[in-house]
């Protein structure tokens, strides 16, 4: 079961682009699409040990949401964690929602 921790409004994330929150001692980054979804998964880049993915690059690869780290580039998955140039290697997601106009990661 999931502790939701309300991160900010909904309506403050601008569409492409990534927040970082400090959720029960991890750092979180969660992304809004430009179709108004929303993505959670570790701020850790597993390449350069830097917590930087919530300041990566949005985009989509064959259909599906991505980000790419701001440092090496490498690709992760939004929706899995999985990074899309190394099979080997994967960040953790969390669930994300909207409750009452606001953005909470469940933990």
């Amino acid at each position: 079961m999931s502790t939701w921790t309300r991160i900010c409004d909904y309506e403050t994330m601008l569409p492409e682009r990534g927040v970082c929150a400090l959720v029960e001692g991890r750092q979180v980054a969660i992304f809004r699409t430009y179709d108004g979804k929303l993505h959670a998964l570790d701020n850790l880049d597993p390449f350069s040990g830097a917590y930087v993915l919530s300041r990566g690059i949005v985009g989509t690869r064959k259909g599906e949401p991505t980000v790419a780290s701001p440092l090496h580039k490498q690709v992760f998955s939004l929706v899995s964690g999985q990074c899309l140039d190394e099979e080997a290697v994967a960040v953790p997601v969390y669930p994300v929602r909207v409750a009452d106009g606001g953005v909470e990661v469940g933990l």
